[in-house]
């Protein structure tokens, strides 16, 4: 009796068709759940985004970042003004030409801080925040300090110190600038203050670039040095510098802390006054690179108030 030809190449075709067939229907089945899954976490994230939206109050949190009243420094200008002048760091006629050409001509009592010196308190407010930015642009640059005559500014210059926009961008002395760098003992520190200053400003940074304080290659950078100088000499402590510094940024920059004050207060419920200083101007939240990822964040969930245009750019 012949026994039943059997095809084994047939019957291993069909059962490898019917197992392909299988894995596509249960990989359909998974992309399909995938689908499903994504477009519920995205409506979720959506509705997460309007409903933060909708509690939001950018008007209480401007007045928060920039206080209408301004933030004390609790130091004053002393004969910080008429040094620098004397010293050719700056011509008074060029600084004050700068603010005669923007409509906002300095105020008497700035033209005394420039000519005569004062003891008045420095606070730093929307109306004078670009008056202060020079002003403390002119100190950093100026005082004799190692973190300018040994720190980054040398040590990254390649012997061209003049090369940065912190030294080359300043065009208000009487002399060439390279003369003008580190020369004035302004601010004198003790060894502690200057430990003090050294630590400080490697923890703050500012949203024009990804450079800390300790590296101050920009406008910026040179007058938040100025300031933990004179704030240092005069017995602040690490976190009154840092507090300090905050406030600072905000009214030097006040969209990008507009911003971080928003991502703040929706992802981690914090108010911006009761923020960690040593957070908001740390590169996570100051840096370029921090108040970009900030950016994109709340852009996509439709979260960017514009704040007042008060900020100060990279220039004079």
């Amino acid at each position: 009796m012949t026994e039943p030809h059997v095809n084994v190449e047939t019957e291993c075709a069909e059962s490898e068709a019917s197992l392909n067939n299988r894995i596509r229907q249960v990989a359909w089945m998974v992309i399909g759940l995938l689908a499903i899954f994504l477009l519920g976490l995205g409506s979720g994230y959506l509705k997460w985004g309007r409903d933060a939206k909708s509690e939001l109050n950018v008007a209480a949190l401007q007045a928060q970042i920039n206080p209408v009243d301004g933030y004390a420094l609790s130091v004053s200008y002393g004969e910080l003004g008429p040094r620098m002048l004397e010293g050719g760091v700056f011509d008074y006629e060029a600084f004050a030409a700068i603010y005669e050409n923007s409509s906002n001509p300095l105020s008497p009592a700035q033209i005394e801080i420039l000519k005569s010196g004062s003891e008045e308190e420095i606070v730093i407010n929307a109306q004078n925040a670009h008056f202060l930015l020079n002003f403390f642009w002119a100190v950093g640059l100026a005082n004799e300090n190692s973190i300018l005559t040994q720190g980054p500014m040398v040590q990254r210059s390649n012997g061209q110190v003049g090369r940065f926009a912190s030294t080359g961008g300043w065009s208000l002395a009487t002399k060439p600038v390279t003369e003008i760098y580190a020369s004035l003992n302004l601010i004198p520190l003790t060894a502690e203050q200057q430990k003090l200053v050294e630590t400080v400003a490697a923890g703050i940074y500012r949203p024009c670039c990804d450079n800390h304080t300790l590296f101050p290659d920009c406008n910026h950078g040179m007058a938040m040095l100025g300031v933990l100088e004179l704030m240092a000499s005069n017995g602040a402590s690490a976190d009154e510098m840092f507090e300090a510094a905050k406030y600072i940024n905000a009214y030097w920059f006040p969209q990008q802390t507009l911003e971080t004050a928003i991502y703040l207060q929706v992802t981690e419920n914090t108010d911006f006054a009761g923020a960690d200083a040593r957070l908001v101007v740390s590169d996570r939240f100051s840096s370029d690179s921090g108040t970009a990822r900030v950016h994109q964040e709340l852009q996509a969930i439709g979260l960017l108030p514009q704040a007042p245009n008060q900020g100060g750019s990279c220039s004079n």
